[in-house]
């Protein structure tokens, strides 16, 4: 049984325990703590506590700390790695290279982080003698100064890297942590917590709270001792906690919802594009926010297109996520399962066209999770499931007739804009259109991602920017110096 991780103690929740449960039989995992809001409480005045030595510790050391645990994090890559595919139901390459492994990548990267400068000299200004005083050279400098306690808040999709991406460039920063997994699959980031404490992170800088109620959420949210909240995790959620912040002035880093548009021109690549685009399907069976999830496509290709990502479909193995070959695995719970097919039977409803899938795979015995890999076609842009994030193994397709600004208007017609990708053979009208887009990110003939380029989201899916340097700034304040010379 797992306990709550609380001023450097390993603390018996007072709720008890529940049960964490694998997506891909239903089998218990584990035990996951169930804290109180009291529990809550004493993790973030820990964090307040320790913030004061932390902030003022050399960055060498915080760099030493961060480089220790990631040693110890590819020191356990093993059993973490097959505890992150039982909890999250990941096929067993996704756990180990794109959870523990990016997690542990990004601790060493933060060491790193950790001694970038933070300061920055600014131009001298002469000033005339006045109403504020004689004459003088006024010099300046522009100093990032960490935030204070940072509560993060992570999602389910990816218990290492998340958790990791939020975490190291806080503590990096010179920041203290409250962090609050989310409840499906918390076991991960308890182990996190573990290389943490045995690289020799001081108590109270580090704190990791668990639980099903939603107190324990608010709870991390609403104390007087935290400063910032950095959510990854639905729009709605995302609102409710915004609006809690709002009322103390609490600073935000929110990762919220997508519906990452693909725009495909009659030039493009398809096989790339739709390679690009596959990846919906098999990266967490679709349970990412920036999937190219809303494809437009021109009409002198869309009939290619759809019949390509039909065959391409074909192939995918959906199955145990421990079975070598299994593409697609299950999403993470019945609930969202039963979700996610509810937004199929509403495209059929709304019109839309079952190309590929629709129908709930047996897996095994009939354990577990598993949804259609879904292809819907001859869609509007009306239609609910093109709005709507569905956040599961589903594509939807948008034929286009005309030029470069109607893909645009449809492509920006959404509340979201996270991640945009476009699919031209003309690398410049490809560049063109992407500058378009009102979107925090875009692929152009590509689904990868600059670990060093900003991440965040336009519009409703989300607030501020991190990943590589613009972490650190997000877990940082600016303050001005001034002096006369």
């Amino acid at each position: 049984m797992t306990r709550l991780y609380i001023g450097g103690e390993w603390v018996e929740p007072d709720g008890g325990h529940y049960e964490v449960v694998n997506p891909a039989d239903e089998s218990v995992v584990g035990l996951a703590p169930e804290a109180s809001r009291g529990q809550v409480e004493e993790a973030a005045r820990a964090a307040a506590g320790a913030f004061g030595a932390w902030s003022r510790t050399r960055p060498e050391e915080r760099a030493a700390i961060l480089d220790r645990a990631a040693d110890i994090i590819e020191r356990e890559y093993g059993p973490w790695s097959d505890l992150a595919r039982q909890e999250t139901g990941a096929p067993t390459g996704v756990a180990r290279g794109m959870q523990v492994g990016v997690g542990a990548a990004r601790f060493r990267r933060y060491a790193r982080g950790a001694l970038e400068p933070v300061e920055r000299g600014l131009p001298p200004q002469v000033t005339e003698a006045g109403p504020m005083g004689r004459a003088s050279v006024l010099g300046a400098l522009e100093v990032r100064q960490p935030v204070g306690v940072v509560t993060c808040i992570t999602s389910y999709n990816n218990p290492w890297a998340n958790p990791a991406g939020k975490v190291a460039p806080a503590l990096a920063m010179g920041n203290t942590v409250v962090v609050k997994p989310a409840p499906q699959d918390p076991l991960s980031v308890f182990k996190m917590a573990e290389a943490l404490h045995e690289a020799g992170a001081p108590a109270g800088v580090v704190n990791v709270v668990c639980g099903t109620a939603v107190e324990v959420g608010e709870a991390a949210v609403d104390s007087p001792y935290v400063d910032m909240v950095s959510f990854t995790g639905s729009t709605g959620v995302g609102q409710r906690i915004a609006e809690v912040c709002g009322r103390t002035m609490k600073r935000q880093l929110m990762e919220l919802g997508g519906k990452g548009a693909a725009v495909v021109f009659e030039d493009a690549d398809l096989d790339a594009a739709v390679s690009g685009i596959g990846t919906t399907f098999s990266f967490y069976s679709g349970q990412i926010c920036t999937a190219p999830t809303r494809v437009i496509v021109h009409r002198a290709v869309y009939a290619e297109l759809v019949e390509k990502l039909t065959g391409y479909l074909a192939f995918m193995k959906v199955g145990d996520p421990a079975v070598r070959g299994t593409v697609v695995g299950p999403v993470i719970s019945a609930a969202h399962r039963d979700r996610v097919e509810s937004y199929v039977e509403l495209g059929r409803k709304e019109g839309a066209r079952i190309a590929f899938g629709g129908e709930r795979p047996v897996v095994g015995d009939g354990r577990g999770f598993y949804a259609a890999p879904t292809l819907l076609v001859d869609c509007t842009r009306a239609m609910r499931v093109v709005r709507e994030e569905i956040f599961g193994p589903v594509v939807v397709v948008v034929p286009f007739d005309g030029g470069e600004d109607e893909a645009v208007e449809l492509a920006n017609d959404s509340d979201f804009g996270l991640i945009g990708y476009v699919w031209s053979g003309d690398a410049a009208r490809a560049f063109r259109v992407a500058r378009r887009l009102r979107s925090g990110g875009v692929g152009v003939n590509t689904v990868g991602r600059n670990m060093e380029a900003p991440f965040g989201g336009f519009k409703r899916s989300g607030v501020g920017r991190d990943v590589g340097s613009y972490a650190l700034h997000a877990y940082s304040e600016t303050q001005s110096i001034v002096w006369a010379g």
